[in-house]
């Protein structure tokens, strides 16, 4: 099983948003991925495309860092009332040319 710190998987939340860029950033330099996947769930949807298009354009524009691949779905799961609700979730695959 590979450690977290390995994985090339950043999952999008309530952290800075700032986190999000230089931990993609990151993938791309300092641990030379060649493929990086960011997620995320229901309102922080915006904030994971936000995450991919200032990673790509702002920090990696001399990287060559292109969108592979964007997938997009929904989880269904129980809330805390006990219903089940459907929360729509993205996977936006960057990758180095």
């Amino acid at each position: 099983m590979e450690k977290k710190e390995d994985t090339n998987i950043i999952f999008i939340g309530n952290k800075p948003f700032m986190n999000y860029v230089t931990g993609t950033v990151i993938q791309f330099t300092a641990k030379n991925k060649k493929e990086v996947v960011i997620k995320a769930r229901g309102k922080f949807i915006t904030r994971a495309v936000d995450v991919a298009e200032v990673a790509r354009k702002r920090f990696l524009e001399d990287q060559k860092i292109e969108i592979k691949s964007i997938k997009i779905d929904s989880e269904e799961f129980q809330n805390q009332e006990g219903k089940k609700v459907n929360v729509s979730t993205i996977e936006i695959t960057l990758v180095k040319k």
